[in-house]
């Protein structure tokens, strides 16, 4: 059974989420501040974390850096009453996975939630188990990547869109394709998640990120894997 974090002070949202939840057959734990979440994180260990970006004491963004950088794997989606683009971009700067803006349906968020956990866990089993594309190689039992041999530390999400690069090389992607097969829901009007995903991207990949040699901006379309 998945366990799900909700780190959120409303306690009438928490209470909507957390029935909701469990009728759908996740384990579910709630905390009204982020220091509670980072703690309650490191006890319980859950899958995704759901979580508030304005709380009491630390607010979500400090808590979803931290969280990044500790638990490179979890699953992380920011609920926001904020819609300014600023405030989206900079959760997903953090190491967001997504992010929800109040008020939203239950319903789908727990789509996206199970999108993210069905992706996290995928397993390719055709093919190599090793891809390369010089001087980076994917080993994909242990969802790792190495550039020049050295191990790049990536997010599960820049986890995925390296992989379907390096699948399809020279491919011209859109963001709709990138958003359907990386984070697996129809994200209407959601292209922003994969344009800040491809900088952080090619902050880890690149040897001058503004000078991108692997990742190309496909102009009008979105990306392609120069490889």
């Amino acid at each position: 059974m998945e366990k799900i974090l909700i780190v959120e002070d409303d306690s009438s949202i928490s209470s909507v989420l957390r029935v909701a939840f469990k009728c759908s057959g996740f384990e579910v734990m709630d905390v009204a501040t982020g220091e509670e979440g980072l703690e309650l994180v490191e006890k319980e260990n859950p899958d995704v974390v759901l979580l508030d970006v304005m709380l009491p004491g630390v607010d979500g963004f400090y808590v979803c850096d931290q969280l990044r950088k500790k638990y490179p794997n979890i699953g992380i989606i920011m609920l926001t009453a904020k819609s300014q683009d600023i405030d989206k971009i900079n959760g997903l700067e953090k190491g967001a996975d997504d992010y929800v803006v109040k008020p939203f349906n239950p319903t789908e968020l727990i789509l996206r939630v199970k999108a993210l956990l069905r992706r996290s866990k995928k397993e390719v089993h055709e093919g190599e188990a090793i891809l390369e594309s010089k001087p980076f190689k994917i080993d994909i039992y242990s969802k790792k990547v190495y550039k020049n041999n050295v191990e790049l530390d990536l997010t599960p999400k820049e986890y995925e869109l390296m992989k379907i690069f390096i699948q399809n090389p020279q491919k011209a992607f859109s963001r709709e394709e990138l958003l359907k097969n990386v984070w697996g829901w129809e994200f209407v009007g959601e292209s922003k998640n994969v344009d800040v995903h491809i900088r952080r991207l090619r902050k880890k990949v690149e040897d001058t990120s503004s000078e991108p040699e692997y990742i190309e901006t496909v102009w009008g379309t979105g990306y392609r894997w120069k490889g």
